[in-house]
């Protein structure tokens, strides 16, 4: 998918974690960073990490790591408007950008292919995934030529929650089946890893991705984060 840009957004605290980076801690004995990237990037034209703080501690993920554009703790409406600003920068041809939450593991294999098929139906341009009658602001699908009214939002009327921000346009909801799992089930806490890790071996079947080793549960990041 030449047209869109994948953005895994990784700019929480991680406070309930004990701090660092949650998406360094380990499920089944790799960083949950590479259970997300083993999903989204066959699904994207291109893969980008939003984190702030040093990029080096994310070298061996092969990835572009790009800093919120935005100072100070913006939540994450900014990562999403850091993905839109860069792909118009950076990718001529880039329509939309599909946004990936750092902490939830088990994001499905058809995620861009359902959020698009939905926008492109309803002419919205942006689309939002649901699951188990939650709606999960941070993955979605957005138009590229919307970076601009969204730094408006930003800096000029302080708006900071997706949600606020989407309500002023159309909005393609997508529900995902959370039976037998839930696929955006995210890691806010220890116990979280867990759970996880009894949860990973149905949407490893279910969309063909290999074994993992038994869990050293809650490992602490490989380096500390500077953000």
């Amino acid at each position: 998918m030449g047209d869109v840009l994948g953005v895994i957004v990784a700019g929480g605290r991680s406070r309930r974690m004990g701090g660092g980076d949650k998406c360094l801690r380990t499920l089944g004995g790799r960083p949950i960073l590479e259970w997300v990237v083993e999903r989204a990037r066959p699904q994207s034209g291109e893969l980008i990490l939003n984190a702030n703080g040093d990029p080096h501690r994310f070298d061996d993920f092969g990835l572009r790591v790009v800093p919120d554009m935005i100072e100070g703790d913006a939540g994450p409406l900014a990562g999403i408007l850091t993905g839109l600003e860069w792909a118009k920068s950076n990718l001529p041809g880039c329509v939309w950008v599909a946004s990936f939450a750092a902490d939830a593991p088990f994001v499905p294999m058809d995620y861009i292919d359902r959020l698009l098929a939905a926008a492109e139906e309803m002419k919205a341009p942006l689309a939002c995934a649901v699951s188990g009658g939650r709606t999960h602001p941070v993955c979605g699908l957005w138009r590229v030529e919307l970076a601009d009214d969204l730094r408006i939002s930003i800096y000029e009327k302080d708006i900071r929650k997706i949600d606020r921000w989407t309500a002023q346009y159309p909005l393609a909801s997508v529900e995902f089946s959370s039976d037998p799992v839930d696929p955006f089930f995210n890691l806010n806490r220890r116990e979280d890893l867990e759970a996880a890790w009894g949860r990973r071996r149905v949407t490893n079947r279910q969309w063909g991705l290999r074994a993992r080793t038994a869990p050293p549960w809650a490992t602490a990041p490989t380096a500390p984060s500077t953000s």
